[in-house]
């Protein structure tokens, strides 16, 4: 049975975000009922509150999932890459940019 839209596997291609890793989240985390001890619905991760990865693992053998360390909250929280940003790294330019540059530079 397909539902629509088929999702890529993630874990064929290494992490993005390794061990220690200082990232940033790209938007709001709210408990989804998995989070022991706070409400669901409750807001764990604010948009722009600043991380370190802590450890990844992987979800049901096709997502990695970034255990993230907030320190300003006091928690770890389970996150995905596209919900996070690194701080570490710089972010690599998408194709049509890395043409124009490599015109550029001949």
């Amino acid at each position: 049975m397909l539902l629509g839209r088929e999702q890529e596997v993630e874990i064929c291609r290494p992490p993005r975000f390794l061990p220690g890793e200082r990232v940033r989240a790209t938007r709001h985390i709210k408990n989804d009922g998995t989070y022991p001890g706070r409400e669901i619905g409750e807001n764990l991760v604010r948009k722009g509150d600043e991380g370190y990865v802590r450890d990844v693992g992987t979800f049901l053998q096709q997502f990695f999932i970034y255990a993230v360390e907030w320190v300003d909250r006091g928690t770890v929280v389970g996150m995905r890459a596209r919900e996070l940003k690194s701080l570490d790294k710089a972010e690599a330019p998408c194709g049509a940019e890395r043409t124009a540059d490599e015109g550029i530079a001949r």
